[in-house]
């Protein structure tokens, strides 16, 4: 659920708690740079589920953003990854959502929607990857 997580992870859940749900990750990865950037942000992937989580915050590291080509995943009782471009957009107006920003690079088209901070990839006329998340600062906080 954009803004909210996913299934029984919601944003905001802390690193142990979604290693004790989900077990160890099948790869994981720091991906910041304390230094330059002052954020953290760690990358766990779990094949099994076809999703990835991002993990953001200094103080504590919580669940900040999720992608998933796992084709079972729903977005309002829908599967997603058989929903058509129209029928994303469609979805997601009837939802509330309306700030929607399109653009195409490397031949792949990304539908976003601002309001909602979810990113729908499609290749072809197919969705290939959902991507949505929150802003958490350096405590750990949603933003």
């Amino acid at each position: 659920m954009p803004l909210k997580g996913y299934g029984e992870i919601p944003f905001g859940m802390s690193l142990d708690e979604t290693v004790k749900l989900l077990n160890m990750p099948d790869f994981y990865e720091e991906l910041s740079d304390m230094e330059e950037t002052g954020n953290r942000s760690i990358y766990y992937e779990y094949d099994a589920i076809q999703t990835n989580i991002y993990f953001e915050g200094v103080t504590k590291s919580v669940v900040a953003c999720f992608e998933t080509e796992n084709e079972a995943a729903t977005l309002y009782g829908k599967k997603v990854f058989d929903l058509k471009k129209d029928e994303v957009i469609k979805l997601m107006k009837d939802n509330g959502f309306k700030e929607l920003e399109e653009e195409t690079e490397d031949g792949e088209l990304r539908v976003s929607f601002e309001d909602a901070m979810i990113d729908f990839f499609f290749e072809g006329d197919s969705i290939s990857a959902v991507s949505w998340g929150v802003l958490v600062d350096e405590q750990g906080d949603i933003i």
